[in-house]
């Protein structure tokens, strides 16, 4: 799933990152104080499209959403397209099959070049410079503490999908939002990615971290977590029954059922219950293992740079694997065949003797031997055991080869 948006129109006069948001606080888009307890915050519910359609087409293979933004808030003022955004958002079992509901000129002009495009699923938010609407998701699974921790303000209950205005959020939210969103949701799932170490041992460039905060990968594991869970909800009439869906033309349209809506209800609503959306969320991500092979791709790659100077358990595996290689290394040779041994500047001379053109005139085994020697392995048993013997007999056998060579090379 993607996030498509464009620059935004016109944006609100969003408030400062330091600047005091306590006059405002008393503004409906904020969470009644005396309301917010660690047994009803955060909250997210859902609205049933029942309340407007008595039959749906719920599609039997949906494709993941998109999000598209639309100038709504403050550049929309006809009332009958905000219904019918609203309307397309709620019929979210359709997927991809959603803008069979609507007649050409029932959607706003930037919707109806989407639905223009076939059977793509996707889903409208308002256009804001905060981006509040698609992120809202991951706003509204943070705890009271995690919020306030990351100097958030603390928002009503959500709706998912998107039905209508809050009030232009960009009014009351923070310019830095979107880095701000950031850092809270990595605080909240950064346990699940990497236990046991804290987010604060590793450097600001560590990639989990960067991935940890990076709102956009998660908006697709979020909104299919929320999906899964609202297809367990109730049907709104369970005497109705699915049949196929026919068109007007009287042809039967592939990959859908028509069945009653389902109901709407809360998605999650307190800490532990949003704890564990979390969890799913994570869960979401590794679909197929696709979370869990990038995490180990970036665990098999760190550096040292990517760590803080904190302590960790990730730290301490690092330094252990590292020097642990270091010390078990083992020597490789490669041998170039089709080369001719030449002396020159750079041919190694020791003792008046020139070592370069009398290791042309050895096998490979027995220039292997000879590098080991040379490199400060002088036990017969070292070399042996290095080049794989069981016993250092074929070593022995080998130097008393390289030494009658010798004689001969040198004329000793």
């Amino acid at each position: 799933m993607t996030v498509m948006t464009k620059e935004p129109t016109q944006q609100g006069d969003s408030h400062g990152p330091d600047e005091d948001l306590d006059d405002e606080l008393d503004h409906p888009f904020f969470a009644d104080p005396a309301e917010v307890t660690a047994e009803t915050y955060p909250k997210l519910r859902n609205i049933s499209v029942g309340f407007m359609l008595n039959r749906v087409a719920r599609a039997l293979e949906p494709a993941p959403p998109d999000y598209v933004t639309l100038p709504l808030e403050g550049g929309l003022s006809d009332s009958a397209h905000l219904v019918a955004v609203a309307k397309w958002n709620l019929v979210w079992e359709s997927a991809q099959f959603r803008r069979r509901y609507f007649e050409e000129d029932e959607l706003p002009a930037e919707a109806a070049q989407i639905a223009d495009q076939g059977d793509v699923n996707v889903t409208f938010v308002p256009r804001t410079a905060t981006r509040y609407y698609e992120y809202a998701p991951l706003y509204h699974l943070l705890s009271q503490s995690q919020a306030e921790r990351h100097h958030l303000p603390l928002v009503r209950t959500g709706i998912w999908p998107y039905t209508a205005t809050m009030g232009q959020p960009d009014r009351y939210l923070p310019a830095d939002f979107g880095a701000r969103l950031g850092r809270a949701w990595a605080s909240a799932i950064w346990r699940h990615l990497s236990p046991g170490s804290p987010l604060s041992a590793f450097s600001r460039s560590e990639p989990i971290r960067l991935l940890a905060h990076n709102l956009d990968f998660w908006i697709p594991p979020v909104t299919a977590t929320m999906e899964e869970m609202l297809r367990g909800f109730p049907v709104s009439n369970d005497d109705a029954g699915e049949e196929p869906v026919q068109l007007n033309d009287g042809s039967i349209l592939d990959g859908v059922i028509a069945a009653s809506p389902r109901c709407g209800g809360t998605l999650w609503c307190g800490e532990s219950w949003a704890a564990e959306v979390v969890e799913q969320v994570v869960e979401a991500a590794d679909a197929g293992g696709r979370l869990r092979a990038i995490i180990d791709a970036m665990r098999s790659n760190r550096v040292e740079d990517d760590f803080s100077d904190r302590w960790s358990y990730a730290r301490e595996d690092f330094e252990r694997k590292l020097y642990h290689k270091r010390n078990k290394v083992r020597v490789r040779f490669v041998e170039l065949t089709d080369t001719i041994p030449v002396q020159g500047p750079e041919t190694e001379v020791e003792g008046n003797l020139v070592v370069g053109d009398f290791l042309a005139l050895l096998d490979q085994r027995e220039r292997q031997i000879v590098v080991l020697l040379r490199s400060g392995y002088t036990k017969v048993g070292e070399v042996a055991s290095i080049l794989g013997y069981k016993n250092h007999s074929p070593v022995s056998k080998y130097l008393a080869r390289i030494r009658r060579k010798a004689a001969e090379h040198f004329d000793l």
